[in-house]
């Protein structure tokens, strides 16, 4: 094992932005103003805005991505839209990342600066989701994942929980999904491993946390995230917890090596999971599921990460790749058919003998 999760007591890491704005609108919710006061109690300079207009300028990616804006989520965000194949519903609680992965999968998605922007009418985004149980055709209406209700995904355009510590909002998300009788289920994934907060909740198994993993080798790619071994330790204090727990392994990277790589980090996961001298009985089932998503990118989004990323080493040329259309007209810059088929039948193999009990969700 090359990683030891269940020994390594480090503090989780915490994003510290050197930049807080907070809006007019944003400072009449109770949950903005509870954003404000965590920003406050960690030192953080804030500054009010007269109005609701960020007004950002010409600011470069560095100064973006260090900035945090309490805003209102615009009535569009209430409307929740489809997130297949991982959930019925995407419910946004921000949108901006503090981690600077060089495959972002959020630039050139995401319009103007790459800040982090955390949404204060929390209220309204939970009032709005009763509306849509039922409703949805990813797990709703599943044959093979009835089970988990109906699923809302809360990080689309986010990671939840590397901004926990100042926002506060995925907890109450979390508390309110457990108190909410009804055949529903939360998901989040991370990279992040800071889930103190979380581990004492009363979520009455209604949601899932996904750790979101690449091997130590490829940590390069993952700037501003939580090491690998932080992160398998979060799994394992999560599913002790009784949350239930899911693996995003991605992207998937067909680099040099990659069979050692991956083989090692799924070694990994089975060590967190499995009894140990504090522990003897392991971890309650944590009815684990896994979610393969290989490396893929457009040329917009190729464009932005190469000016974002100048030095990356991660590779992103031709020669092992095809054009995909998506069904919106989008063209994706994927791993050729020889690759996604080698790619495709080591992981399944992989994964059925070291991880025997977990669900394969879906491969892309």
């Amino acid at each position: 094992m090359s990683d030891d999760p269940s020994t390594d007591d480090r503090p989780a890491r915490l994003w510290r932005p050197r930049r807080v704005l907070i809006t007019r609108s944003a400072r009449e919710w109770a949950h903005g103003g509870a954003i404000a006061e965590r920003v406050a109690a960690l030192g953080l300079p804030l500054t009010e805005l007269p109005g609701d207009r960020l007004d950002l300028g010409d600011a470069s990616y560095a100064d973006a991505k260090a900035t945090l804006a309490i805003v209102v989520a615009p009535p569009g965000k209430l409307r929740f839209q489809p997130i297949a194949p991982s959930a019925d519903w995407r419910v946004d609680l921000a949108e901006g990342c503090p981690g600077h992965c060089s495959y972002c999968y959020l630039a050139g998605s995401l319009k103007g600066p790459p800040v982090t922007r955390a949404y204060a009418n929390l209220p309204e985004i939970t009032a709005a989701l009763a509306g849509f149980v039922g409703r949805g055709t990813v797990t709703s209406r599943s044959a093979t994942r009835a089970a988990e209700g109906t699923t809302f995904e809360a990080s689309c355009y986010t990671d939840p929980l590397g901004i926990e510590h100042l926002t506060g909002s995925l907890s109450a998300l979390i508390a309110h999904f457990g108190a909410w009788d009804a055949d529903v289920q939360l998901r989040f994934t991370t990279k992040f491993a800071a889930v103190a907060p979380l581990v004492g909740l009363d979520h009455n198994g209604r949601t899932r946390m996904r750790v979101s993993l690449n091997p130590a080798e490829f940590a390069r790619f993952e700037g501003g995230t939580a090491p690998v071994a932080a992160r398998l330790l979060a799994l394992r204090r999560m599913a002790a917890a009784g949350y239930r727990m899911g693996l995003t392994i991605a992207p998937i990277i067909a680099a040099e090596g990659w069979r050692e790589a991956y083989g090692g980090l799924i070694a990994d996961v089975a060590a967190a999971l499995a009894p140990s001298a504090d522990n003897p009985d392991g971890v309650p089932d944590p009815d684990l599921t896994i979610e393969l998503i290989t490396h893929r990118f457009s040329a917009g989004s190729k464009a932005m990460l190469e000016t974002w990323y100048p030095g990356s080493a991660l590779d992103m040329g031709s020669t092992t790749r095809t054009e995909k259309r998506t069904k919106f007209g989008a063209v994706k810059h994927v791993y050729d058919r020889p690759t996604m088929t080698a790619l495709r039948g080591w992981f399944e193999a992989e994964i059925a003998a070291r991880l025997p009990r977990a669900r394969l969700l879906y491969w892309t």
